[in-house]
């Protein structure tokens, strides 16, 4: 099958836009029509050469769609459901799957972050070469073969495009507030960075019931969107940030503070911004190979706590749909988090916009089937 989709053939090049060949399903493996595509900086690693992956590949991580095909041995998913793609699945057998932790899932982890099926290979291919899926799924493309535990069924009076952030910034974002950290009632918060995960973690700490959110962005034409989403204070970055941090949480630093960037300088903030006996986490997706400054005696004397946070801890088969629920009750406001949407041939200008941090989220958006 021939399909559309954005091709990275080299790092420090723009995405192109290529026929792919597309093969049918595998064993346990679904293909998906893709209806939305979440823009985001993971995506943006790949092309910088930040995050290191083998090439030719097709990006996209965050997606809904629905499905058209089933491979042989498939229970899940039956054509024509509507899903969101997970690029954790969870076997529901290994060691961090049987202790409750499905999103450090060691089955799939190997083969995705390589690009392929578990057998080892793709399911694209650009003039007889392999193309390689960005963890296993590929979602900028017109459709895709992903593996069924990536499918998770959602209810259909859900659009596609609002489920597809469900997909990544929203389950990082909530997730890093109420699955990873936990935040209790009544707590005082800070988030650095104000883009699609940071604005996920505002609404995950009001969701918690925190009673102070401090917002921190580089551009002050964040504030409005991170108050409508649940912050009760808003800092532009700048000199003496950490003063005015702490000053705002009652000189001693917040009781959590969340990195939503992920940039050295700023996983060190996190850490100087929480209190004695507080906890910092660190939910953005820092380049490979970088290293934060954390101070290893002020770690032990100050019984401070640094958490990593991958995909906001979730299960994706049981949050994906508690987090579309609590947005058909209007707990979870995601309509305002879409700034652009931009059609496939566009995905170079969608991830200029990106660039410029004055976007929430866009997506990229494919039309319906016209049949």
């Amino acid at each position: 099958m021939q399909v559309r989709a954005a091709l990275l053939l080299k790092t420090q090049q723009p995405f192109h836009i290529e026929q792919l060949e597309l093969e049918e399903p595998h064993q346990h493996e679904v293909r998906v029509r893709i209806r939305a595509s979440g823009v985001c900086h993971s995506d943006y690693h790949l092309q910088s050469g930040s995050t290191k992956h083998p090439l030719p590949l097709v990006p996209g991580h965050e997606g809904a769609g629905v499905v058209e095909a089933v491979g042989p041995g498939v229970s899940r998913v039956k054509p024509g459901d509507h899903v969101v793609l997970s690029w954790a699945p969870a076997c529901r057998q290994c060691f961090y799957c049987r202790k409750g932790s499905p999103n450090l899932c060691d089955t799939f982890v190997k083969p995705l972050w390589a690009g392929v099926m578990p057998e080892g290979t793709p399911r694209f291919a650009y003039q007889g070469r392999p193309v390689f899926q960005y963890c296993g799924l590929g979602s900028f493309a017109e459709r895709t073969v992903v593996r069924e535990e990536s499918c998770i069924p959602i209810a259909r009076d859900v659009p596609l495009d609002i489920a597809a952030l469900v997909g990544c910034a929203v389950s990082t974002g909530v997730g890093a507030a109420l699955r990873t950290a936990r935040v209790e009632a009544g707590a005082s918060a800070v988030v650095l960075g104000c883009g699609g995960v940071g604005l996920n973690i505002v609404q995950g700490l009001r969701m918690a019931g925190a009673t102070t959110i401090l917002a921190v962005d580089k551009l002050g034409s964040k504030e409005d969107l991170a108050r409508k989403l649940g912050a009760t204070d808003f800092l532009q970055a700048g000199d003496h940030l950490l003063e005015a941090i702490r000053e705002r949480t009652g000189g001693r630093g917040a009781d959590y503070a969340f990195e939503a960037v992920g940039t050295p300088a700023l996983q060190r903030l996190a850490f100087d911004a929480c209190r004695p006996g507080g906890t910092a986490v660190l939910a953005g997706l820092a380049p490979m190979g970088s290293a934060s400054d954390l101070p290893g005696s002020r770690i032990t004397r100050e019984e401070k706590t640094v958490m990593g946070s991958y995909y906001g801890s979730v299960d994706a088969e049981r949050d994906f749909p508690w987090l579309l629920d609590r947005y058909r009750e209007g707990v979870l406001e995601l309509d305002s988090l879409i700034s652009g949407r931009f059609a496939l041939g566009q995905i170079n200008e969608a991830y200029a916009a990106m660039l410029t941090g004055t976007v929430a989220r866009s997506l990229v958006v494919f039309a319906a089937d016209p049949s």
